[in-house]
């Protein structure tokens, strides 16, 4: 007899399953993958951790290994709007049906074992690709490394996207400690691609002390923009021209190269050609990353620009920042925002204080999400101008369309864009 019918239900039981929303720590993950005989899956592992860029760069080889011809899984998270969002297979998010038959094998395999809500999503994931056949699973990494559920299987190769200041409470105080994290991912006499233009050194200490072959960008691989092609260089290979992705803005170049060099690294296992690869960029999407659409505003009479960004840290908030920056000046912006507590805040709004007019702040549906009064105070005490607070992210949008603007940005959590987007049409 089924524990549960909906999905709904089993996500909700999910959430409850084991005492901690975060526990790091494999032994568990481990345990019911040996249960599920799947620690060491059918298939070649790619495993992209780091800060910021992860989403990006497993859209990218998740569009490049389809564009070959090969059987492809991939595990993303959070998602934007449906938990379905996080487990695809062939381009295609799982339906319904077949994450509640997934739950319901690790269910009846993890015994006495508990698994956190994020930890469940990864073992399922990898339950569903070898069932389904995959050749290659590309798997994001949470927000550490070491001891995260993803390392519980061993990588074939791993792709270090970024190092930067986020989770400190978990992983360390500065980018040197945090680095050491994020490069437990790494396996002896296995392909470590590194995208992040300067590395902390205990990011690359502990790439050596495991073993790992890295290859660094800027040191033995680059791209250089040409237009809306990039030359991509690479030590001992001829100079290689592909497409930029056409989603993102600016660090998807790297992320670019990045993905080109996993694939060179791979090439033994999964055989792929430029021209492949060339496609992949090229018809490759990600919701929510520097995502622009046009709605109608609230006079009817106006079009106004909305631009996404889950931009939820420092670093991503400065990159998301140029990105705007970059666009032809309007007279008008305004801003719909939503941030978890446990982010710097403060540094995330600080660059857009600015530039933006008016802010329409609202409370995100999960149990981190900071309160909008205190996020609206934040606001004012940085100089914000013209902040309204709202219940939660729809009504904020939904109020944002109503009112006077040339563009509105929307960003600062995951929690924030799914239910932007959803409020002004777009999902």
């Amino acid at each position: 007899m089924r524990r549960f019918e909906t999905l709904g239900e089993w996500l909700a039981w999910l959430s409850t399953l084991h005492p901690k929303q975060i526990d790091m720590s494999l032994e568990r993950v481990s345990g019911v993958l040996e249960r599920l005989d799947i620690a060491d899956p059918p298939y070649e592992v790619i495993a992209v951790g780091g800060t910021n860029g992860k989403g990006s760069c497993v859209a990218l080889l998740e569009s490049i290994y389809l564009a070959a011809g090969y059987a492809v899984g991939a595990f993303t998270s959070p998602h934007l709007i449906a938990f379905n969002e996080r487990i695809r297979f062939g381009g295609r998010d799982l339906g319904d049906a077949a994450l509640i038959e997934l739950f319901e094998l690790m269910d009846a395999a993890r015994g006495e074992l508990t698994l956190s809500y994020f930890e469940a999503s990864a073992v399922a994931a990898m339950l569903h690709f070898a069932r389904a056949g995959a050749d290659v699973a590309v798997l994001e990494v949470g927000m550490g490394g070491r001891l995260d559920a993803v390392n519980a299987l061993d990588a074939d190769a791993a792709l270090i996207v970024s190092v930067d200041l986020d989770h400190m409470e978990y992983l360390g105080p500065d980018r040197d400690a945090i680095g050491r994290e994020k490069a437990g991912i790494a396996r002896p006499g296995r392909p470590v691609i590194v995208a992040d233009r300067e590395p902390p050194q205990g990011l690359l200490d502990e790439i050596a002390r495991r073993g790992g072959e890295m290859r660094a960008i800027g040191a033995d691989f680059s791209a250089e923009p040409l237009g809306k092609r990039f030359a991509y260089r690479a030590e001992g290979l001829a100079e290689r021209l592909f497409p930029q992705p056409a989603f993102g803005s600016r660090i998807q170049l790297a992320n670019a190269a990045a993905v080109v060099a996993v694939t060179d690294a791979m090439q033994a296992r999964l055989p792929v050609a430029d021209e492949q690869i060339a496609t992949g960029l090229e018809t490759a999407r990600l919701r929510g990353r520097f995502e622009r659409a046009f709605v109608t505003g609230g006079d009817r009479a106006s079009r106004v620009e909305w631009v996404f960004d889950v931009a939820h840290n420092p670093a991503a908030a400065a990159l998301f920042h140029e990105a705007v920056t970059g666009l032809d000046p309007v007279p008008r912006t305004i801003a719909v925002f939503g941030a978890m507590a446990d982010k710097d805040i403060a540094a995330v709004v600080r660059p857009f204080v600015e530039l933006v007019d008016a802010w329409f702040v609202g409370g995100l549906d999960s149990d981190r999400g900071a309160d909008p009064e205190d996020l609206a105070a934040l606001l004012r005490r940085e100089g914000a101008r013209h902040v309204s607070v709202y219940d939660d992210i729809g009504a904020a949008a939904i109020a944002a369309i109503e009112t006077r603007a040339d563009r509105a940005l929307a960003f600062g959590s995951f929690y924030t864009v799914g239910p932007a987007m959803q409020a002004v049409g777009l999902y």
